[in-house]
């Protein structure tokens, strides 16, 4: 029996949502679900931190738990560290970039808003994905570090001010161009799980596109003919820093399967 776990990451609770869309295609695979919560969040740190925290803690990670796969499922984290953990761990890694390519496919009015944390939006990655899929479209970015804590608040179950999502949103539509937007892609992990508040927010119909079912289907690619268990246990959620604001987070993540809070 093969109980090797795929090993999901994020600076918090946003890889959910690709862990999600995972699960579905994948129901018995073992799951370790890794936060580095004494880094939360990546989207104010430098590239610098980032570049050299996150394959510093995937290695340390990789060896406790002896994944077949990892996925860093963090914009911020991929598209600044995934080329060096690549290059420092023997086994398949799988990243998030943000779904440009679907939304350029998807809108009408060739206006699309991207929707991520100030270090993802800033990226020359995106600069190069805008360039490759939506050279016709009018691409407007911006960074909201408050959506990423609105979405852990909400999954700590406190209540959230809905004017937190109107004033995300409006940090794209309020620019030259905005109003046209249609489609707007969730450049970060966390804002699936508040995608229905954003909804709400919205002024005028807009389609939310987020990466998660297209990283689901490449991990279930990449380990396809594998075995795996019989049974799953409960998954672990693994913490850098595991206080009160993570315990909180215990029946949000039971909910998807992580029944075992642990400290790194």
């Amino acid at each position: 029996m093969d109980n090797r776990p795929l090993l999901f990451f994020d600076s918090g609770v946003g890889g959910l949502s690709v862990l999600a869309a995972a699960r579905a295609l994948l129901p018995r695979a073992p799951i370790v679900y890794a936060a580095d919560s004494a880094g939360f969040p990546y989207g104010t740190r430098s590239e610098a931190e980032i570049a050299a925290r996150v394959p510093a803690l995937l290695g340390r990670l990789a060896e406790r738990y002896q994944p077949r796969l990892i996925v860093i499922a963090c914009n911020t984290a991929s598209t600044i560290a995934l080329g060096s953990v690549r290059a420092a761990l023997d086994l398949p890694i799988v990243g998030t970039v943000p779904a440009i390519k679907p939304a350029a496919r998807a809108s009408r009015t060739r206006a699309i808003g991207v929707l991520g944390t100030q270090a993802t939006v800033r990226q020359a990655y995106v600069d190069n994905l805008a360039a490759e899929f939506g050279q016709d479209c009018l691409i407007i970015r911006h960074g909201s570090a408050d959506l990423v804590e609105a979405a852990e608040a909400r999954l700590r179950g406190e209540a959230v001010d809905p004017a937190r999502f109107t004033a995300a949103l409006h940090g794209l539509l309020d620019q030259p161009g905005g109003d046209r937007i249609d489609t707007v892609v969730l450049a970060c992990t966390h804002f699936p799980l508040v995608e229905a508040d954003l909804v709400a927010a919205a002024p005028h119909p807009i389609g939310f596109i987020d990466g998660s079912a297209g990283i689901a289907r490449r991990i279930a690619a990449l380990t396809e003919g594998q075995a795996w268990p019989e049974l799953t246990g409960d998954g672990v959620a693994v913490f850098t820093r595991l206080d009160d604001s993570a315990r909180a987070l215990g029946p949000a993540l039971a909910r998807f399967g992580l029944g075992q809070l642990v400290q790194l």
